[in-house]
């Protein structure tokens, strides 16, 4: 929210921005902080299943239940018209969420999200981690799959994806096309934004956030 300006774009168009963490913090789980890609800092916006992330690793509750109900309840909004977006990891869950929570999310949007995280390094670790062996359980969690299996577009009135072509985790861990082939499958109106020489970073972001956040105002 604040590298990309995002706050300044919310404040024009009266909506309230909540970013939540990307796992817990301070659970002091074995292993928690051996790798950036796994365990603090990429919780994948799943409730885990597996030991021993089980207990605290339970972050589509977190953001869907705890964190929704609190910000409802404690805040001047409207809990019938909130939006969901995100970046890369964030993006993923995004996309899932708003899927899976359809009466939670009324818009959705993403910024190089991992689109297919059944078909990805970063996916495939992190739900072998959290979710066990059995890949059908991964699909639960996977934007494409969950899309490919919609019997009518669920955001009729659009999605938003921002993808750079410059960017490093673009051969192997988004897959936008799959995304982009499992929306046309299920009728999803899906605007997916190509834009040459960007990358992943912030940078990517601060270009064009004033997009996605007139993208949920609008739909709001």
């Amino acid at each position: 929210m604040i590298k990309a300006g995002a706050q300044r774009f919310a404040a024009e168009h009266g909506l309230v921005l909540v970013a939540p963490d990307t796992s817990p913090r301070g659970a002091d789980v074995a292993g928690e902080a051996d790798a950036w890609d796994f365990g603090v800092g990429a919780g994948f916006y799943v409730d885990a299943t597996e030991a021993p992330w089980r207990q605290h690793w339970r972050m589509e509750s977190y953001v869907t239940q705890e964190l929704f109900d609190l910000v409802s309840r404690e805040l001047r909004v409207d809990p019938d018209r909130v939006g969901i977006f995100g970046h890369s990891m964030g993006g993923h869950g995004a996309l899932v969420l708003a899927q899976r929570h359809p009466q939670r999310f009324r818009s959705v949007s993403a910024f190089a999200p991992i689109a297919a995280p059944t078909r990805c390094p970063w996916g495939e670790k992190a739900f072998t981690g959290y979710l066990g062996a059995d890949r059908t359980r991964w699909e639960e969690h996977d934007a494409s799959a969950l899309m490919a299996a919609q019997k009518a577009p669920p955001f009729p009135a659009g999605i938003l994806v921002d993808q750079g072509l410059a960017d490093q985790f673009l051969p192997t861990q988004l897959h936008p096309e799959a995304f982009e082939a499992a929306c046309a499958a299920a009728g999803q109106p899906l605007t997916l934004r190509r834009h040459t020489g960007y990358d992943h970073g912030y940078y990517f972001i601060s270009t064009f956030i004033a997009d996605h956040i007139r993208h949920h105002a609008g739909q709001l």
